[in-house]
């Protein structure tokens, strides 16, 4: 699955010791254009927290697993960011193709109609 959108805020790294050993996570907030912008908070983990520079206004699209889990009787939801693309955000202001068999207007086209 993939969002895209302007980070807006970057949250402060936050690392720990598990029983695996030492974690780090960084965690974000991204917008989403359109009429209706949303702000959605994702996070980085381990290796790719220093893989991926990322900063306040930057224009990204983020592949993500979006996954649930309980505890103590509560559900947590984590967005979490698998990769990415800087620079890329696909679906603002594209302007889908014409369906088949809809008429599109040549940009140079004359009419002969009198009217």
């Amino acid at each position: 699955m993939e969002i895209s959108g302007k980070i807006i805020n970057l949250l402060p790294l936050q690392s720990g010791q598990g029983k695996n050993g030492t974690w780090k996570k960084q965690e974000f907030i991204l917008e989403t254009p359109g009429q209706y912008p949303k702000k959605v908070c994702l996070s980085l983990w381990g290796d790719k927290v220093d893989e991926t520079k990322i900063g306040v206004g930057d224009q990204i699209t983020a592949s993500i697993n979006i996954e649930s889990r309980e505890y103590n009787g509560r559900w947590y939801t984590d967005v979490r960011v698998w990769k990415i693309q800087k620079g890329a955000s696909s679906n603002q202001n594209d302007v889908p193709p014409p369906a088949e068999g809809r008429f599109v207007p040549e940009a140079n086209a004359t009419d002969d109609l009198p009217f």
